[in-house]
């Protein structure tokens, strides 16, 4: 069992308590995105709590578009954000459920406020507004029109309906305190005028409803028992609760706030990613140097691993910085488990073996996964011209080098023992073949090993280094995000891939033995030309 499955987080005390003195009730919880960019990690942690705990309490939990701003590019995301939660494994509530369902309920509660004086229109300039707003050390000061009549903002309100006022001129604010120490209770806007064609209600409106003044009425006409978030809602829970006290609707949803997501060298703002693409550093939302959900999918995280990263963190109210290695070895847990063996070669180098002729070939039958025999066997061929990694040979080796290097015996993986004797350079004094002597007889001494590719086993492949697209921790720190970029976040390598892979495509994921874990890229790949994404290093890289 997981730590999210666990009745031990202030969440699940919450929700047994509710259900223990609300014995009709059962637990109706919502995932309420933005549909303005990807789902990334940090949304995945959130649909493993609302959906993840409707289904530990056999409650049901919602999925609603929060689609209040005309502006944001709603079709171009919502099938995506779908497509993820589904590859996930999550299932919504009946219908998906939009805001702007409720728009016209919405406006008959803003109409109630005014009534009951609570609202008013204001005529104020967004930076005046501002100004007036106050800081956290100076409070605020009240807007000159605040003290309108019930009837003069009335009018005032069916005319920004009718479309009278000129987008940013007129706004409905709530008229609560603009002395309140929480400056978002400072009599924040409610309304405002956007004359843009909405996805849903196409131009039967023109005023649309701010998240904080539909997100709870949201909740409520939905019958949400447990409105979950993130810290950063904190301050809107006084407004969320002043709304739903001030209306006459009849269920009262209650909003708590758990600790959100932050990840070594990833941003998880929306915004910040949006930066990113708009910059050129990356090209789409699927980059798999990003942390988002389709991101990571690419770069070959399964449902699983994301998941139990998300359940192994827990829900707790302290914000901490996870390191990245707590998600790496969840998928390199699972892969371990389930990834075909195979040797590949991402940077090679020639091998000559001098004792065996060109036409001569041996074929050795080696497991496709050390430890699970029902995964088949594979043969790999020896022969005279081998590759190995460039890595793999030292002219001039430390004392800790213990590969191969003249003079030196090693052991080829699942074959024979070799050791170097000369070498050949080009004009520019690089390697270009190592001349090895193999020894058929093994005379039991232990040998350091490396792996290897026969060149009658070979087909060439394109590999896809990623490494930290940030070259700090927490770049959300930084002002200047984009200062921080890891300029080797992405390295190309290319080299062979043994052929027996074109029998084991549908797999996709792969350990390449002493390198790491890598998927294949099926959307650029061809036959005879593969190309691998590197999904995570292998926990203990045995090269020096």
């Amino acid at each position: 069992m997981k730590n999210l499955n666990k009745k031990t987080s202030f969440i699940h005390k919450i929700i047994e308590n509710f259900l223990k003195n609300n014995k009709k009730n059962t637990l109706h919880t919502r995932f309420p995105p933005d549909p303005n960019g990807y789902l990334h990690i940090g949304h995945a942690k959130s649909l493993c709590i609302n959906f993840g705990l409707a289904q530990q309490y056999h409650g049901q939990c919602n999925l609603r578009f929060d689609d209040t701003n005309p502006q944001n590019k709603h079709n171009k995301y919502i099938s995506k954000i779908k497509e993820d939660i589904l590859w996930l494994g999550f299932q919504w509530n009946n219908n998906t459920k939009y805001s702007s369902m409720y728009f016209n309920k919405i406006y008959k509660y803003a109409i109630e406020l005014i009534q009951k004086d609570l609202a008013y229109v204001d005529k104020l300039k967004k930076s005046e507004i501002r100004d007036y707003r106050g800081t956290l050390s100076k409070p605020g000061i009240n807007s000159p029109y605040r003290n309108q009549t019930i009837e003069e903002n009335m009018l005032l309100f069916q005319n920004m309906r009718l479309g009278n006022f000129a987008a940013g001129t007129v706004c409905l604010r709530a008229k609560i305190n603009m002395q309140s120490p929480c400056i978002i209770m400072r009599d924040p806007i409610l309304y405002r005028i956007k004359f843009i064609k909405h996805n849903k209600t196409k131009k039967n409106w023109c005023i649309y409803p701010t998240y904080d003044f539909a997100h709870c009425i949201s909740d409520a006409i939905e019958g949400i028992t447990h409105s979950l978030c993130t810290l950063e809602f904190l301050d809107n829970k006084q407004l969320y609760q002043w709304i739903l006290k001030n209306i006459s609707i009849t269920t009262y949803p209650k909003q708590y706030e758990y600790s959100r997501l932050n990840l070594e060298y990833c941003t998880l703002s929306k915004r910040k990613l949006k930066l990113l693409i708009e910059n050129n550093i990356i090209k789409k939302w699927d980059d798999p140097r990003l942390p988002t959900i389709a991101g990571l999918r690419k770069r070959g995280y399964t449902a699983l691993s994301i998941k139990n990263f998300c359940y192994n963190l827990g829900i707790t109210k302290q914000d901490n910085l996870i390191e990245m290695s707590s998600l790496e070895s969840c998928i390199r847990k699972e892969l371990n488990m389930k990834a075909y063996r195979t040797m590949a070669i991402l940077q090679p180098i020639k091998i000559v073996i001098c004792n065996i002729a060109n036409h001569i070939q041996e074929t050795i039958n080696i497991l496709n996964h050390p430890n699970n025999t029902e995964m088949g066997t594979q043969n790999i061929k020896f022969s005279q011209i081998l590759y190995i990694e460039t890595s793999d040979f030292k002219e001039n080796p430390t004392k800790e080098y213990y590969r191969l290097s003249l003079g030196k015996t090693i052991k080829l993986k699942y074959s024979y023992i070799i050791t170097a004797h000369a070498i050949q350079k080009d004009k520019n004094k690089k390697i270009t073949k190592i001349f090895c002597t193999c020894h058929l007889k093994n005379n039991n001494k232990k040998y350091s090993i490396i792996h290897w590719i026969s060149k009658k086993d070979i087909i060439p492949a394109e590999f896809r280094i990623y490494n930290h697209l940030f070259t700090i921790k927490n770049p959300n720190i930084k002002n200047n995000l984009l200062s921080h970029i890891n300029p080797n976040s992405k390295i190309k390598k290319y080299g062979f891939i043994n052929k027996n892979i074109i029998n084991n495509l549908k797999k996709s994921r792969y350990q390449f033995e002493r390198i790491g874990y890598f998927i294949i890229d099926k959307i650029i790949s061809k036959k005879n030309y593969i190309t691998f994404n590197q999904i995570v290093t292998l926990k203990k890289n045995c090269k020096k």
